[in-house]
């Protein structure tokens, strides 16, 4: 049983910065995947980015490219998410989750642990 904590969301301006951090307890997931979704209320929840295990590949989906970061530090069981230039449509709840293996998926499906949120509004 792994358990994932988000934090360090919160209210930023827009062209602000902000980074998110998810902390793994319970289980290890350096040898897992590691995604971030985000969720605005009436929607479905929409992949953002994630990480192999090793930490060397990364996937994003193309509204944040060139703008966010996912990082791991395994040694500390965490992943990272740094938002630069951020924009009103980022607002949103975002989750982190660990994949079911050690390849990504855009799915949610594809991902079988899951953090409680953390949310992101991002002013005008």
């Amino acid at each position: 049983q792994v358990q994932l904590v988000e934090s360090g969301g919160g209210l930023v301006q827009a062209g602000g910065s902000l980074r998110l951090s998810c902390v793994a307890s319970g289980d290890t997931f350096s040898s897992y995947a590691v995604g971030w979704f985000r969720q605005v209320p009436g929607k479905e929840r929409e992949f953002v980015t994630a990480v192999s295990w090793s930490g060397d590949i990364t996937d994003y989906v193309d509204s944040v490219k060139g703008r966010f970061t996912i990082s791991r530090d395994s040694a500390k069981n965490t992943v990272y998410l740094k938002m630069n230039s951020a924009k009103p449509e980022d607002t949103a709840v975002y989750y982190c989750a660990r994949s079911r293996g050690s390849l990504f998926s855009r799915l949610p499906q594809g991902y079988d642990y899951w953090g409680q949120g953390t949310q992101v509004t991002v002013s005008s």
